[in-house]
């Protein structure tokens, strides 16, 4: 089902705008959305707070969105065929959009987005939610290669500087984890495998660098072939196996985790005998991926494993 014209046409003059936007706008934007979030108290519309942990109820609608790595185009079209700003209008929806992080770096668009991301934030406080990505890290963990100044420079020429460090502070203000009651939880790379609480994933990035917890949460990667955990190749994070994901799900009375972080040629991958969901949501260099995906989804029925959720992937 095509997504009505009125909503293309909201996101193709949202686009337009990030296109346009100089940096004095940007990080007024920014700062306007960093200041928000330090401000988002325990509650706000169905969202609860604490810490740096979302909880949601099993109702409504949810978006959710990979990997973007500064790739207009899927941005556009995800928000296009989503039909996500009409349906945030209608309050009866309750429709949630919840980016699971990594919006920068690799493709050219990484300012514009942030500018779309945190403008939908702006527009919609209560349906939009933004998740922290491995290439939203900390100073210490930065990706390799880090894109985004150099991006910012050529978007932004000698002001480039300033929105690059405002775009820093915002990263300190995302979410670590969402947690849907009984049926998800979304983290960007995978569990950090020493906690013993959902208070691990509130805080972990209070008790970085002294704990692996919020390393693994922006960095671990599911794995098939091992029992436990072991070294990443990519040189930071864990790769954990199939008993270590099915502790976690027991501990945080869910059914499956839902998770950015990994390329895949078809957009999304499964793992762990269906308990985990990999969405990939952009295209392009320097991953080569043939399709990307997003998943729209009702909240409300229970699925057992991420199996039942391929119907609702949107593969394009």
């Amino acid at each position: 089902m095509m997504a009505p014209l009125g909503n293309e046409r909201k996101v193709l003059e949202l686009a337009k705008a990030a296109l346009e936007v100089d940096a004095g706008r940007f990080v007024d934007l920014v700062e306007n959305v960093t200041g928000m979030l330090e401000k988002e108290g325990r509650q706000v519309g169905r969202m609860s707070i604490r810490g740096k942990l979302v909880t949601l109820a099993p109702k409504g609608e949810a978006i959710i969105v990979g990997d973007i790595h500064g790739d207009l185009e899927s941005l556009v079209h995800i928000l296009k065929d989503s039909n996500f700003i009409e349906n945030a209008q209608q309050r009866q929806k309750q429709t949630m959009l919840i980016f699971l992080g990594d919006y920068g770096d690799r493709g050219f668009y990484s300012a514009e987005v942030y500018y779309i991301a945190l403008t939908l934030k702006q527009l919609f406080p209560k349906n939009v939610i933004l998740m922290r990505g491995n290439h939203e890290g900390p100073k210490d963990l930065l990706a390799s290669p880090h894109d985004l100044p150099f991006q910012f420079q050529q978007k932004f020429g000698k002001d480039s500087d300033v929105a690059y460090a405002s775009v820093r502070r915002l990263f300190n203000q995302l979410f670590n984890a969402v947690l849907v009651k009984n049926r998800y939880i979304l983290i960007h790379g995978g569990f950090p495998t020493k906690a013993g609480s959902l208070d691990d994933l509130a805080f972990a990035h209070e008790k970085h660098p002294r704990e692996t917890f919020f390393e693994e949460i922006l960095w671990n990667d599911p794995e098939e072939n091992i029992t436990g955990t072991c070294a990443s190749p990519r040189g930071v994070g864990k790769l954990f196996g199939n008993d270590v994901t099915a502790k976690f799900l027991e501990m945080y009375q869910v059914n499956m985790l839902v998770r950015g972080h990994e390329p895949s040629m078809e957009g999304f991958k499964l793992n762990h005998d269906g308990k985990v969901l990999t969405l990939f949501s952009r295209k392009g260099t320097p991953y080569y991926n043939e399709q990307a995906a997003y998943l729209k989804m009702d909240l409300g029925p229970e699925a057992k494993n991420a199996e039942a959720l391929v119907p609702w992937i949107r593969r394009f």
